[in-house]
């Protein structure tokens, strides 16, 4: 499905939040000169077909207090990649979990892993349980965590 005009529109609109009212679809609606229906049909149907994966509340962890934040990083071998992020990404404690190349020789990892706590202790409890449940102490990694936070929002698309 390609997006049309009025779609287009509706995702930028939509992407960097609903509108806090009471009723958003509707002031979405107003906004783009439709009707209510047709913005929840319009989205419904992006949703079926793939263009819009989920919709969910972004979180600002750091007003919470988690900011005890890690990157792991992971230098699995290609033929175990699917295996081994299926295993990482289907631990609670991890938020995101993605493959990018490496950039040899400097940067031999190729697995990206993000979680995110209260206390850095617990954090890395969290890894080296994950490593002996998981059977991945022979993957090396690295556990990268946070500095100072510089911006958090969801994605936008132009």
């Amino acid at each position: 499905m390609v997006l049309n005009e009025i779609d287009a529109i509706l995702v930028s609109k939509i992407q960097g939040g609903l509108p806090l009212v009471s009723h958003p679809y509707a002031e979405v609606a107003r906004q783009i000169g439709i009707s209510e229906q047709e913005v929840i049909n319009r989205i419904s149907s992006m949703q079926e077909s793939g263009i819009i994966k989920r919709m969910g509340i972004i979180v600002r962890h750091h007003e919470l207090g988690y900011t005890a934040n890690a990157m792991v990083v992971w230098d699995v071998p290609e033929e175990r990649l699917e295996e081994v992020g299926e295993k990482i990404g289907s631990k609670s404690c991890v938020t995101l979990c993605y493959q990018r190349p490496r950039r040899l020789p400097d940067w031999p990892y190729n697995l990206f892993c993000m979680i995110h706590g209260q206390q850095r202790e617990r954090v890395l409890s969290f890894i080296e349980t994950m490593v002996k449940e998981e059977g991945l102490e022979d993957i090396p990694h690295k556990v990268l965590f946070s500095g100072r936070r510089f911006k958090q929002r969801g994605a936008r698309y132009q």
